[in-house]
């Protein structure tokens, strides 16, 4: 197999794909394929206060997270606006974060400023432990994940090709778009809340106590009218170039969202994941960079 890899982006010397696209998402489909995640970031976090603190700050409920147990979480400012979206595991001694590669050192920075006098530490391991996306069905999280160190990495990953197809993110984006899953970089931008992206309960535990941003979520989430809403699109597979990440959308000629993550899945053929204003109506045809492209709902 010859792996092509992707040029640009967050995902940038990745794989992209093996030259067989459709057999790797039907692989990765039926839980038996696995992918290099190495170039995601790694952030390790030790000290006996660090679960406690990670849920006083975070989304998630972990203070009591049952080891070897991954769950997503988001970290939000004042005003419920997403800064920071990981996924963590816990062995009984560390917890573990892995998080966009270009959004590592930043993450780090900002709990460093929030560890205060509680005994927790926090540092880069992304030189030293590696994540994979390990065979088995996929979760509501975009996992199984495995965490392993580099110089494990070899013998894990030729453990895994003798029974298992390896895929690239071609595979993975087209599985996370057809689950409606928002990834942050993708479909986020300054303005983005938890309650418009399909967080609320799975990255954003709805029964645990304060966190910066509750307010926003509680707010948004009593009155039921998010500003906007996530959508996937079914676009015109008769076109033959596709509108790409940030593009805008129109309706009736009025600009009405963006464009997140383009896929071409196996099944359903062009797909995307779109941020569209809450009041656009569900039955309307968009158009986005001269494709048109129907909706369909998230969540129902």
């Amino acid at each position: 197999m010859t792996a092509v890899l992707v040029e640009s982006g967050p995902d940038a010397g990745a794989i992209w794909h093996f030259g067989e696209p459709n057999q790797e998402q039907r692989s990765l489909a039926a839980g038996t394929a696995w992918a290099d995640l190495s170039h995601r970031g790694v952030i390790s976090v030790t000290g006996v206060d660090r679960l406690s603190w990670l849920h006083s700050i975070t989304t998630q409920d972990v203070e009591n997270l049952t080891p070897g147990l991954w769950v997503s979480s988001l970290i939000l400012d004042a005003n419920g606006h997403i800064i920071h979206q990981f996924y963590l595991v816990d062995d009984g001694r560390t917890t573990w974060l892995h998080t966009e590669k270009e959004k590592t050192a930043e993450l780090i920075a900002f709990l460093e400023k929030m560890k205060f006098m509680l005994r927790v530490e926090m540092t880069d391991q992304s030189n030293d432990f590696a994540i994979l996306r390990a065979p088995g069905e996929a979760n509501s999280i975009g996992g199984p994940y495995a965490l392993v160190a580099y110089d494990e990495l070899e013998d894990m990953k030729f453990s895994f090709k003798q029974n298992f197809m390896q895929v690239g993110t071609w595979a993975l984006d087209a599985e996370r778009v057809a689950a409606g899953r928002a990834r942050i970089l993708f479909e986020t931008d300054h303005k983005s809340i938890p309650n418009e992206l399909g967080f609320l309960n799975n990255a954003v535990h709805m029964k645990k106590g304060c966190y910066p941003g509750q307010e926003t979520v509680a707010k948004v989430f009593n009155l039921g009218k998010p500003p906007r809403r996530l959508a996937l699109l079914h676009l015109d597979g008769s076109m033959v170039v596709m509108p790409e990440h940030g593009a805008k959308i129109e309706f009736d000629g009025k600009e009405v969202g963006f464009i997140g993550t383009v896929a071409r899945h196996y099944e359903l053929g062009p797909i995307a994941l779109a941020v569209l204003k809450r009041n656009v109506p569900q039955e309307a045809t968009l158009i986005s960079a001269g494709v048109s492209a129907t909706q369909e709902v998230i969540g129902k």
